[in-house]
């Protein structure tokens, strides 16, 4: 099940691995993405940390962590195809793999329907 911040990421976890990206809403907010970078599998970071940018022809975002963990894959597709982004937001178009120390780090995080919710309080 994914989980959402309110920062727009999402995150799905698979045993002790989190899978990271930005949400549909993100994507739609930034337009038409061009560049992704990314940090090196090994990072560590911590919740909140700035792990990547994402250059769009509106503007440049930070994407954060939503919780601890050290990165062990990013999704080498961004490189020569950053659009994977606006065409797949939520599934082929994740950022990160995340190993976490503590599954129960999430479960601060919304579901899609209090996430909806937090959308209509923001538009």
């Amino acid at each position: 099940m994914k989980r959402f911040t309110k920062d727009h990421e999402w995150v799905e976890l698979d045993g002790d691995i989190l899978t990271v990206g930005i949400t549909e809403h993100a994507q739609e907010a930034l337009g038409d993405i061009t560049f992704v970078e990314l940090p090196e599998a090994g990072r560590t970071l911590a919740a909140g940390d700035s792990f990547a940018v994402v250059e769009s022809v509106k503007a440049a975002s930070d994407v954060y962590a939503p919780v601890a963990g050290e990165v062990t894959d990013v999704n080498a597709a961004l490189d020569d195809k950053p659009e994977l982004v606006n065409d797949a937001a939520e599934t082929d178009g994740w950022f990160i793999k995340l190993k976490i120390a503590d599954a129960g780090a999430i479960d601060g995080l919304m579901d899609r329907a209090a996430y909806d919710a937090y959308l209509k309080t923001i538009e």
